[in-house]
Formats: C-alpha cells, sequence, structure tokens
C-alpha cells in the first residue's frame, strides 16, 4: 500500500553557522565526520594558534553543551515520561475500541533499556489466543529501518560506503537512463531519489513476479530528475540492499540475520516469511469485511523482503529500538559504527515539501523518516502498512532518549500512528495535544480505496453489445508484465496473467470493454479496472496503465 512512511509532524530547523565541522560533513566513504575527527581538528587548529590557544581549546568541552539546532523549545519535567508509559494502558484499549481492530502489542525504551511492553485484543478473530508482547507480527515498511541498520552495519565493516554504486556488485541491474545506472547509489536508492515513480514495481510483485524479474523490469521505467525527486519505491530500496547482500557474500535474508538479528538477541525476527509463518505466536492479519476485521487474506513479501518482508515482535524491536538511541551500541556492546549509521538515521531527502509557509517539511534519511515536532525535537519514525492487514509505527525521540513501536494486525486505520503520536504528545508536553486517530484515520484509510478505472462508474443502461467472444481469445504480450491470455470459459472470457497465471473473469461492460475485480495489496476488495480490445488486435487493462505499460498486443 502506499501508506509506508510516517506523516510528518515536523518542521525544520535551520542550520546554525559554527566554527567546527558542520555534524552532517561526510567524509569520503559517505560516512559522517565522527567526534574524534573534530576533535583532531580543533588540536591542528589549535597547534597552528600556538601554545596558549591550544591550552584554551583543550580546556573547553567538546560539543558538550547543545548547540543551537538541538536546543528544544519545550523542556520534559522529571517523571513526565513515566507518567506516558503508564497512561499506555488506556491508550490502547481506547484506539482497539475505536478502530475496531483485532489486536495490537506496543513496546517502549528509555534509557537503553524496555520499561512496558504488552499487547491486547486476539491474534486472529474466532480464535482465543492473546497478543503478547512476543506475538509476532509482519512489520510492514519498518523493514526498510532494519534494511538501513544492516546496510549501516556493512558500511562500518567496510564492505560498502554509502556512495558504493548499486551496479558495483549489482552489474546486470539498470534503469532506464544509462548514466544513472552507472551513478545511482546505495544511499539514492535508500532515500527514494533516484527517479523511479512511486512504488515502482509493486503492480509486478503483486502479479506473482519474484524479486530479480521485478528488479529487472525497473530498466523500462520513465524516469523523473535524478536526487532531486523524493518517491517512495519499495524495489528501489531493494534493489540497492540486493547489492549490498552480493557485495557481503550472503542472501539477504542471511545477512539481516547475521549483522542484526542475532547480535541484538531479536530470536523472533526474520526476513523470510517461511520463518514467520511456522511461528506459534504470530498474528494473523484481518481486513475489514462490512463492519467487522477478518482473517480473509495473507501477504507474502519475500519478493521485497528488504523494503517490507521482516517479521518481528514488540520485545525484539525494543532491542533495536535501544540500540538506535545509543547510537549503534546495546548492552555495552558495538553493533554499528556511529559514523555508519549516522547518514541513514538523519535527514538526507524531503520527503514531504512544505504545503503552506506554516507547515514543517518531512524528511528522510536511509530507510528512516526523520522529522521536527513542535516541540523542537528530532523525531525518527515510520509506519508500515499492507492491505491485506498489518498496520505498524514507530517513533524515536533521540533528545529524550525514548521510543515507541506500535504493531497491529489490521489493515491500516491509523491505529498503530495514533497511539504513537498520543505517547509522544505526553512524553513532551504532559497532556495529548488533539484527537490523532481523528486526524489519521481518515488519510490512512483512504489508501484502502478501491482501484481501478471503472470504481464508481454506472455500467451503462444499453450498452452496445460484443462481438463474438472468440475474437477476443489469444495470447498478448507485454514487454513490462509479460504475457497474458484471455480463452474462453463457459459463457464468459477469462484473463490469465503473470508468472503464476493469476486468473479473473471477464463482464461484459459496453461493446469491446469489460471489467475484471482484481485483488491483490494494491488492489482492495471493491476495486474494479476495464479490459477494453481493440481492432487490430490490442488490449488494454486499466488499473495496470499507472506507468504507460498497460498496452498488451496479441501475438
Amino acid at each position: 500500500m502506499k501508506t509506508h512512511t510516517a506523516i510528518s509532524n515536523g518542521y525544520l530547523s535551520r542550520d546554525f553557522p559554527q566554527v567546527l565541522p558542520r555534524r552532517g560533513q561526510h567524509d569520503v566513504n559517505g560516512a559522517r565526520v565522527s567526534l574524534r575527527a573534530r576533535v583532531a581538528g580543533r588540536m591542528l587548529m589549535a597547534a597552528r594558534l600556538g601554545i596558549t590557544a591550544l591550552l584554551a581549546l583543550l580546556a573547553a568541552p567538546v560539543l558538550a553543551d547543545p548547540l543551537p539546532p538541538q536546543v528544544s523549545g519545550v523542556a520534559i519535567p522529571a517523571g513526565q515520561i513515566d507518567k506516558a508509559v503508564a497512561s499506555l494502558d488506556g491508550i490502547a484499549k481506547e484506539i482497539l475500541e475505536k478502530s475496531g481492530i483485532p489486536g495490537l502489542a506496543i513496546a517502549v525504551v528509555h534509557g537503553g533499556r524496555t520499561v512496558y511492553a504488552k499487547g491486547f485484543g486476539v491474534r486472529k478473530v474466532g480464535e482465543p489466543a492473546l497478543v503478547d508482547p512476543d506475538t509476532v507480527f509482519q512489520v510492514a515498511s519498518l523493514s526498510k529501518s532494519l534494511a538501513g541498520s544492516v546496510v549501516a552495519h556493512q558500511v562500518g565493516a567496510g564492505v560498502i560506503a554509502w556512495d558504493t554504486p548499486v551496479v558495483a556488485h549489482l552489474p546486470w541491474f539498470a534503469l532506464q537512463d544509462p548514466w544513472v545506472t552507472q551513478h545511482v547509489t546505495i544511499a539514492d536508492l535508500f532515500s527514494h531519489r533516484s527517479g523511479l515513480p512511486e512504488h515502482a514495481g509493486d503492480n509486478l510483485e503483486d502479479l506473482g513476479f519474484n524479486r530479480r524479474a521485478v528488479l529487472e523490469r525497473l530498466r523500462l521505467i520513465p524516469l523523473s530528475s535524478f536526487r532531486d525527486t523524493y518517491a517512495y519505491t519499495n524495489f528501489g530500496l531493494t534493489a540497492a540492499a540486493e547489492s549490498v547482500a552480493v557485495a557481503s557474500g550472503k542472501s539477504w535474508e542471511d545477512l539481516a540475520e547475521e549483522s542484526l538479528y542475532e547480535p541484538l538477541g531479536m530470536a523472533s525476527t526474520s526476513s523470510r516469511f517461511a520463518d514467520f509463518e511456522k511461528r506459534t505466536d504470530r498474528a494473523f492479519g484481518h481486513v475489514k469485511v462490512g463492519n467487522d476485521y477478518q482473517p480473509k487474506y495473507q501477504r507474502q513479501p519475500d519478493a521485497q523482503s528488504p523494503a517490507g518482508g521482516a517479521s518481528s515482535s514488540v520485545n525484539d524491536l525494543a532491542r533495536w529500538m535501544a540500540m538506535i538511541l545509543q547510537n549503534g551500541e546495546f548492552g555495552g556492546k558495538r553493533i554499528i559504527p556511529e559514523a555508519a549509521l549516522l547518514p541513514a538515521i538523519t535527514a538526507e531527502m524531503i520527503s514531504s515539501p512544505s504545503y503552506a509557509v506554516d507547515a514543517r517539511p518531512g524528511f528522510y534519511g536511509y530507510g528512516f523518516g526523520v522529522g521536527i515536532t513542535p516541540t523542537g525535537r528530532t523525531l525518527i519514525s515510520h509506519s508500515g502498512a499492507f492491505g491485506l492487514g498489518a498496520g505498524t509505527y514507530y517513533g524515536l525521540l533521540p533528545s529524550a532518549d525514548v521510543g515507541i513501536v506500535v504493531l497491529t494486525n489490521a489493515s491500516p486505520t491509523g491505529a498503530a500512528e495514533s497511539i504513537g503520536a498520543a505517547f509522544m504528545d505526553l512524553v513532551q508536553f504532559g497532556t495529548v495535544t488533539q484527537d490523532w486517530f481523528a486526524l489519521f484515520g481518515p488519510r490512512l484509510s483512504a489508501n484502502m480505496a478501491p482501484a481501478g478505472d471503472l470504481v464508481g462508474k454506472p455500467q451503462p443502461e444499453h450498452p452496445a453489445a460484443a462481438a463474438s467472444l472468440s475474437r477476443y481469445t489469444g495470447a498478448y504480450a507485454n514487454p513490462y508484465f509479460g504475457d497474458a491470455t484471455i480463452k474462453e470459459v463457459g459463457d464468459h472470457l477469462e484473463l490469465s496473467i503473470g508468472p503464476v497465471g493469476k486468473s479473473y473473469p471477464l463482464s461484459h461492460w459496453d461493446g469491446d470493454t469489460f471489467s475484471i475485480r482484481p485483488s491483490s495489496e494494491n488492489e482492495s476488495d471493491g476495486s474494479v479496472s476495464s479490459v477494453t480490445f481493440g481492432p487490430a488486435g490490442q488490449m488494454k487493462i486499466g488499473y495496470l496503465d499507472q506507468n504507460g505499460f498497460g498496452a498488451f498486443v496479441r501475438r
């Protein structure tokens, strides 16, 4: 679905002029300049000024006091975070009731440890098993932040750099522009600035294409301008992750496990769907059917595993959040070098430009959303959403050393984001500033609207007659979607498309136009699309025509 990045409630803090190198400065490998390098710079400067200046500079604190961009406009009184944690039971129960979703789990970290972890509701409607802090959920696009952490680990290990071109280790990968192909980096794809359009390749995954097949077809898609256009793409990020995995000599799934999950003790976390499916304590995805939620579908996201295929529990994710808040350390052990992690968790790209003069923009790092809260504090966050049954969110407030993760087992309603926003309000203000569910709910639920060019359109009262059904049958080809077949089955036509032969019956609409009802991650129940046949053997499938690839030609 198209609701993966957290809706930003941040604003931009202007850079303050400094004598020292800026914290955002990069070294030649694309990593941020370290504290040690800044100290060395001071000493070199002092040596040039003489011994008196040297003594003065060494006596001065090195970034001991926060610089202006680090200062919050609202202080957090002692005990306020504890009160926010104590309010979570009530908030969770209220949102569970308002949203009607079957179940959710929440964890909070503060001061390097888990201070709250609890489950609410049931794992699956119709069964008594309750959600607990160890219940494993599909985390959807929270996977991107986990993936950014894996890549940061490999940057720190010297296997790759953030500015390594993707083709350096994935030579078969290409985009439509040859120059961009040679220059697009891991950082470019992890920050969604490659020029690929939003959600490029997702419709191929919906039809059953595997990871390699989707990535190979990205070369056919027209690009926007390189590095100055933000467009959220699951498979762009997946291509970068695949390049890192190849450079590491491992599959992505093994690399994530060995470099992140195992060192953090995240025993219930995996980037393989098969592992999720085997868990006895797992949450089932639910979608709205009438007024109720039902476990109707199961999302299988292996094709985009780095971008959306991880599964985890709130207890496991609490360990990861604590590590991020401690700049790459956990339990006294260095997991990721700080200099390699910092570019991932700080603003690299404007993801949500200001729509009004008083509106705060949103930003994106490398797999992490970044914003500034109304109190002037940096918020690192991400949302995840599967239309087939998952809504997730985490938020980290580094200046307060606190973070929250919320996992739900229903298609996105804003429940996860609302709990996170209410908690962050209580942390910063001591009160919930507004009804967040009323704000987030309609916006996120809108992304669940049915898709297709015939949605909401009445069929003509007196449609023109179709030709003989046999006139439309045959095999049709498309360079992007591959082959499609139209067969006559009894008294109607049937479309078969994709490598697994996904089938849809056609209903006559008007003349040479028929309708189908696609159903997938990006086409929710109620979607209706046209299938129109032309006089020279053409066929156009309306819902597949987002990037102009909906036209098929009869073989």
